[in-house]
């Protein structure tokens, strides 16, 4: 917590740390206030400060009606126009017991994911 204005800002310290931001597992509330621009938490002002010609990747995770709530598509959507990567969901039994879509990708697949986009970037930027 800062105390003057000279003090660090920690969401601000982080971004600008940050050669890539992955946010996993991105459940229905996040989205919802990411989609929105709402920040109430150290994760929200990290993403809301984000510097868009850096990568940032999601990994929604939520129940499969969650899921396929209308609203969701829609969020996803707006995630996708500020230029963020969807590391897209998969179908098995989730943890409440139902079977379907709605399950954080396999952590190889994310691994595989952020390599390709940093790779991609680090490429792009010594263009």
């Amino acid at each position: 917590m800062w105390k003057c204005r000279s003090d660090p800002v920690l969401h601000i310290d982080l971004r600008r740390w940050a050669d890539l931001m992955l946010v996993a597992p991105l459940d229905a509330n996040t989205l919802g206030k990411v989609a929105s621009g709402i920040c109430d938490n150290l994760l929200t002002c990290v993403i809301r400060a984000w510097d868009c010609r850096k990568p940032l990747l999601f990994c929604p995770a939520m129940n499969t009606v969650m899921w396929e709530h209308p609203i969701t598509a829609q969020q996803l959507g707006q995630l996708k126009a500020f230029g963020y990567v969807e590391i897209p969901c998969v179908a098995k039994k989730l943890v409440c017991g139902d079977q379907g879509l709605g399950a954080m990708a396999e952590v190889g697949t994310i691994v595989d994911k952020v390599k390709e986009v940093l790779f991609q970037h680090c490429g792009s930027q010594q263009s």
